[in-house]
């Protein structure tokens, strides 16, 4: 189950979240469904049916239904082979045929029914003040910077010597977590504009035992960390340009309009990330930026810089690494 999924850039979706609601759910008899392989098989057949949308974490109705059955019931998404032919309770049925109604019905994303999602296969909160957590980042900072024989590429020496890392717009705090483990000896900064998204982060700090590590600040990109520099800057930024805004499906709409809009072509916030970041970085250090699917975009708005794109997995130029020896002189 995939939970590094990028955020809506086109409006490809736009006519599923003007379908017509869904019909009333289909009632399902007392032992038709009995085991959890049943209501997996069901969940799918709901949702396809349906025609949902998967950008939280899952990408498709199987790993979607597997996630729902498995959090409902209590177990890692690791062990539904393993109980696949367990057959559930009277009280289990009832709770998992609710789950997947409301699912369908109100297109809430799963992570959101039941609270949690799963980045790098650690699991966290979430609820409807974030953004549900499906950045490409979390795998970069293990493949690019985790060091070891297993690294693609190590854009910033040994994880030891890195003290000082900056998370922006943080949300659910996620990412700021994963850098702590990637950086052992590091200070993690953790900053949102939004005071509801530093709550949750809280909570999932204080869940992983790292309010040592990891400090929470409030306020506009790096606006509250006064002259602060950092050994490296990761980000996350709201990047979905006015069209895609326009067309987000129903799913989408459930979270933080605040952690989408990117302005007219998506580059609002990155632009200023990129200006300002000169003045908090360490030579040396640099810059790792998400930005969905508009690599046109960015090359067309930056022809100067010599970005370097990293591709994870399921992604390719999808975000961008800079050195803070080539961003130009802090403005």
């Amino acid at each position: 189950m995939n939970a590094e999924r990028s955020k809506p850039k086109t409006t490809a979706t736009s006519r599923v979240a003007r379908k017509a609601a869904p019909a009333r759910a289909p009632k399902v008899g007392r032992g038709e469904l009995v085991t959890l392989f049943d209501f997996l098989r069901y969940a799918v057949s709901r949702f396809s049916e349906e025609q949902m949308v998967f950008a939280h974490g899952t990408t498709d109705p199987l790993a979607d239904a597997a996630f729902l059955v498995c959090e409902a019931l209590h177990l890692h998404p690791d062990q539904f082979e393993m109980f696949a032919s367990a057959r559930v309770t009277a009280n289990e049925a009832a709770k998992l045929l609710g789950l997947i109604a409301q699912r369908v019905r109100t297109r809430k994303p799963t992570a959101y029914l039941v609270n949690k999602v799963y980045m790098r296969g650690l699991p966290f909160y979430v609820d409807e003040r974030v953004i549900v957590p499906r950045s490409f980042i979390g795998e970069l900072l293990d493949s690019h910077f985790g060091g070891g024989e297993d690294a693609a590429v190590d854009l910033i020496g040994d994880p030891a010597d890195v003290t000082r890392v900056l998370d922006l717009c943080t949300g659910s705090g996620c990412l700021a977590i994963l850098a702590s483990r990637t950086f052992p000896n590091a200070q993690v900064d953790a900053v949102d504009l939004s005071k509801d998204a530093l709550k949750v982060a809280a909570r999932n700090v204080a869940d992983y035992g790292l309010e040592d590590r990891i400090s929470l600040h409030h306020g506009d990109l790096f606006a509250p960390l006064g002259n602060a520099r950092y050994d490296l800057i990761i980000s996350n930024p709201p990047y979905v340009d006015a069209q895609g805004m326009a067309g987000l499906p129903r799913e989408c709409r459930h979270e933080p309009a605040m952690a989408f809009d990117g302005g007219d072509d998506g580059l609002d916030i990155v632009r200023r990330i990129v200006s300002e970041a000169p003045a908090h970085l360490h030579p040396g250090g640099g810059l790792v930026c998400e930005i969905g699917r508009g690599r046109d975009v960015v090359e067309a708005a930056f022809p100067d810089l010599p970005l370097l794109w990293l591709d994870t997995e399921e992604s390719e130029g999808e975000v961008f690494w800079i050195d803070a020896a080539a961003l130009p002189a802090a403005s």
